[in-house]
């Protein structure tokens, strides 16, 4: 983000948004239900925006979103998203673990961002928008004392009322009978007065909005949750059509939504406008044992490249080179808006990662890079494994049109949509070609790299 910078908050920070390219808006599936919105404020009334992702995330999944409220006029500098320290929930949340948060840690966190927020911009409230787990934090911070902070809460597929419903696990965050869901949802009415709720949630399509256990791993078995599960007594309540659980929150669908409530007008255009200098940063976060954490990465190497949009071979040196440093930041590195990127992170004890990404159309400072997972026993014998991954959203079969190498993938299982990440195994022998992926109207072809030097390569999808 060009001028951008970030919040540091003890070891919490806050990331400003930034830029790139949209699909057109296309067909929605159903329609959403009607609301009523607040009165639209005068453009320069509108409230500092700060976007909360879910559980195991980070700050990076709001890029588009940051980018179209960017393109209908909202200043960059009052649109921010958290990037929570230890952003997995603990098995049960009374009990530690390392490097997973509790509820409360997260409303911590949460509201020491939200001060320093208005803080920074002036503004007596913000707005906050939460997917997932993210809509759990903002609840419990405005119920315990925060509403006087938050003048409009945007919940996107929220597990409100639990993913699951059961007396087992009754310690468990996402559990509706437990006593976290059970302390926010008391009463004759499921929010808090003086901040104005909204809620989005998909017509069915949402993993974590199912009456059968199979996402669970208990197919056959009664959630206790329904499709409307993540709808408010006392809100403002939307279904979005077939859209999956992420797409809640970061699908064009959903934007002009989230853009309305908040505004309180339409937007102009979902389509991001792209900008003449585009200037890319973000953070390197560690994944300890396996488990998704920002906390920053110290002496990671990223390295830059232009690459083909057809055979994605690299088309000259690298163009950026940086190594991080304890704040675990790498960048800034100048693109050009139309160029498709290689970006190469290498870090010690971690599988060095090859990302093919799309052209940013817009610049962003949170452009963040964690390494892919380790090669294990399924890799074995391959001579180059490939990613296939959509972080905004999951594949829906036959909803879109996912194609790998030419071909459905096969660990793409079809309905309700589950699978981000889909698989590439070539032997040595081929893995010498250009691999496309297809994603709808987003194609990225990437190149496979020597598992023997642990190598992964990732067509990391933005749309």
């Amino acid at each position: 983000m060009s001028g951008g910078h970030e919040m540091n908050i003890s070891r919490r920070t806050i990331l400003k948004g930034a830029g790139a390219l949209p699909l057109a808006a296309g067909n929605f599936g159903l329609a959403a239900l009607a609301q009523v919105s607040p009165a639209a404020p005068p453009p320069n009334e509108i409230p500092p925006i700060l976007f909360v992702h879910g559980n195991g995330d980070h700050a990076a999944l709001w890029i588009t979103s940051l980018w179209r409220m960017e393109s209908n006029g909202v200043p960059r500098d009052r649109l921010f998203a958290i990037n929570f320290t230890d952003p997995l929930a603990r098995a049960d949340d009374s009990k530690p673990e390392p490097n997973k948060s509790s509820t409360e840690d997260q409303r911590r966190e949460l509201g020491d961002a939200i001060k320093e927020l208005k803080r920074r911009t002036g503004a007596p409230r913000v707005a906050l928008v939460g997917n997932s787990r993210g809509g759990n934090s903002i609840r419990n911070y405005i119920k315990n004392g925060g509403s006087a902070d938050v003048s409009h809460a945007v919940l996107c597929g929220v597990p409100n009322h639990g993913v699951f419903d059961w007396e087992a696990n009754l310690g468990n965050e996402f559990n509706g009978r437990g006593p976290f869901l059970r302390g926010l949802n008391e009463g004759e009415g499921e929010v808090t007065p003086g901040t104005a709720f909204l809620t989005l949630r998909s017509d069915a399509m949402d993993k974590y909005a199912q009456p059968d256990g199979r996402i669970l791993g208990k197919p056959g078995t009664p959630t206790g949750i329904g499709f409307d599960g993540p709808a408010l007594k006392g809100a403002t309540n939307l279904v979005l059509g077939a859209v999956d659980h992420r797409e809640t929150a970061f699908s064009p669908r959903a934007f002009p939504e989230i853009f309305k409530f908040i505004a309180g007008r339409e937007p102009d255009r979902i389509a991001i406008t792209p900008e003449a200098d585009v200037k890319l940063s973000g953070l390197v976060t560690d994944t300890p044992g396996g488990v998704q954490t920002n906390r920053p990465v110290t002496g990671a190497s990223v390295e830059v490249f232009r690459v083909s949009p057809d055979t994605g071979e690299r088309t000259g040196g690298a163009i950026h080179t940086s190594q991080t440093s304890a704040d675990g930041r790498w960048g800034p590195a100048m693109v050009d808006a139309s160029w498709y990127l290689e970006i190469v992170l290498t870090s010690a004890g971690s599988t060095t990662t090859h990302f093919y990404r799309s052209p940013f159309p817009r610049s962003s400072d949170i452009v963040h890079l964690r390494a892919a997972r380790p090669l294990g026993p399924a890799d074995a014998g391959a001579g180059a494994v490939i990613l296939m991954s959509r972080p905004r959203g999951y594949f829906g079969l036959p909803r879109d049109v996912v194609l790998f190498d030419g071909k459905e993938p096969a660990d793409v299982k079809p309905g309700v949509p589950t699978d981000s990440v889909s698989t590439l195994r070539l032997s040595a022998t081929e893995a010498g070609r250009p691999v496309t992926t297809l994603f709808n109207q987003e194609r990225i072809v990437a190149r496979p790299w020597p598992a023997s030097e642990n190598r992964i390569a990732v067509a990391e999808l933005t749309y």
